[in-house]
């Protein structure tokens, strides 16, 4: 049996959820990044599914189950990166992490094709530190916020990415 990887497939417009149902009913392992938010409309509220990342899902296959998928009407193509031609893999352990922040996130998320860089201006929005401001900077391969006090240097704090954000 074939090694099964994390794919992503792009999706018709609005078809995020009808794909994950009829995946899961085949049996295909699948991740759709959704969070519940609350809707305000005049006259009440509702619960709902919002999709983080429009039109496009997430699939663990092997190499037969990916034949299978991709011949789902609502599914137009993999991910592939630019001059390649196979779907491009999606290593394991950034799917864990991905999924786990999601998961135990306490407010909404939002998804940002931009990366943070280095050096960005920066605000934690999250934690004991919400509300300082500082630089993102890479120490030994890990995000911290460097405090700069021109006088005397600078403070650093180590601190996950998904609790600041750009400012």
């Amino acid at each position: 049996m074939a090694e099964k990887r994390w794919l992503a497939a792009y999706v018709k417009m609005h078809h995020e959820k009808r794909v994950r149902d009829r995946l899961t009913e085949t049996g295909i392992e699948n991740f759709l990044p959704v969070q519940e938010e609350v809707r305000q409309w005049s006259d009440r509220k509702k619960k709902t599914e919002r999709v983080l990342i429009p039109m496009m899902i997430f699939v663990r296959v092997d190499t037969e189950e990916q034949r299978t998928v991709i011949t789902h009407p609502s599914i137009l193509r993999y991910l592939t990166l630019r001059g390649a031609h196979t779907p491009t893999a999606i290593p394991a352990e950034q799917m864990e992490r991905f999924r786990f922040m999601l998961d135990h996130s306490d407010s909404a998320l939002n998804f940002s094709a931009g990366d943070l860089q280095p050096g960005e201006k920066v605000r934690v929005v999250k934690g004991s530190l919400a509300g300082l401001e500082g630089e993102l900077v890479t120490l030994e391969g890990k995000s911290r916020i460097a405090i700069r006090i021109h006088q005397l240097g600078c403070a650093v704090v180590e601190m996950s990415t998904s609790l600041i954000e750009k400012i």
